[in-house]
């Protein structure tokens, strides 16, 4: 069953921060993954996970970036991940199995924005390759940790899915690249993904939803130039966030109430945000948000759960 796009009223909104979310929840005895959980959203992430209980493993493609951003944080470790090449999938995959540990929580939130044109693996576009492939292939290899008695996958998606269904001719742009649809379309991608993994997880007590976090400026933004933040309205002509933006810990917030949240008992395949499940999109306005139709499209998300099996080679679900 779906999930309908609908606000369930949790009490939380826009200006929560992930403490918030988690205030009185014991997360001890949960093993949570995050990706990119050592900078930016992943740390806000990270920190708030480990501060409810929780045990936090962060891949990193910079390891010791990564111990040097969680070097005082308890609760956690760090492995080497790339997540543009999937044998270093592979390997973080099949290490982290072999502790023998169960997985409570998976955050995919590591990604790229607007970056020049890059070919990773096959020739794939770096944004399709690197936001969803690497992800997608992270959940197939970690699929016999997840906890039997419940788990659940997040997808960090966001409001630039507005600009682009998938390229089912072109998704790796071939005929011609554009730096905002490549992102926009892994973001749908993003969507799609959590949409199905949680029909076919349904019966394994595996639960996945998408979530926007909000419009935050973190180093996600790294390859567009601070004149572009003006222009594109980000920033008063002082540098400070415009109005509407949030801060990493409250971005963090609706990553972690859908990794948490019992009202997400029996729901899941949602998209979400502001700590809820986010409403069908009235309009083109991404700071409004809500969603657009192609990412909740189950048609849409079968088709590119088939795709990704074709190109990463697994099928674990």
């Amino acid at each position: 069953m779906i999930t309908e796009q609908r606000r369930l009223g949790t009490g939380f909104g826009a200006h929560s921060t992930a403490d918030d979310v988690l205030a009185g929840m014991d997360l001890a005895g949960t093993t949570a993954l995050v990706t990119g959980g050592y900078s930016g959203l992943g740390l806000a992430t990270t920190r708030a996970l480990v501060h409810a209980g929780a045990h936090v493993v962060v891949p990193a493609r910079r390891p010791e970036t990564a111990e040097n951003a969680l070097r005082d944080l308890p609760r956690t470790e760090v492995h080497a991940l790339d997540l543009a090449d999937l044998e270093s999938v592979r390997v973080l995959s099949e290490g982290f199995l072999a502790t023998g540990r169960s997985l409570g929580i998976l955050i995919n939130g590591a990604g790229v924005m607007a970056c020049p044109e890059t070919r990773v693996g096959r020739g794939w576009e770096a944004h399709f390759a690197i936001n969803h492939l690497g992800h997608f292939a992270l959940a197939q290899r970690l699929r016999p940790a997840f906890a039997p008695e419940g788990a659940r996958v997040v997808a960090v998606a966001s409001s630039g899915h507005f600009l682009s269904d998938i390229r089912w001719s072109d998704p790796h742009f071939d005929t011609g690249y554009d730096r905002w649809l490549a992102y926009a379309q892994s973001k749908t991608a993003n969507a799609l993904f959590a949409l199905h993994l949680n029909g076919l997880g349904t019966d394994h007590n595996l639960r996945a939803s998408a979530v926007h976090p909000g419009s935050i400026l973190t180093p996600l933004q790294r390859h567009i130039p601070r004149d572009e933040w003006l222009a594109q309205g980000w920033v008063t002509p002082d540098g400070t966030p415009a109005v509407g933006f949030k801060s990493p810990e409250q971005g963090a917030a609706t990553a972690v109430w859908a990794a948490t949240s019992p009202l997400l008992e029996g729901r899941g395949g949602a998209y979400c945000q502001d700590c809820d499940i986010a409403e069908p999109a009235t309009s083109d306005d991404m700071l409004v948000g809500g969603v657009k139709p192609w990412a909740v499209d189950p048609d849409a998300a079968a088709r590119l759960w088939d795709l990704s099996c074709e190109l990463t080679g697994l099928s674990a679900f």
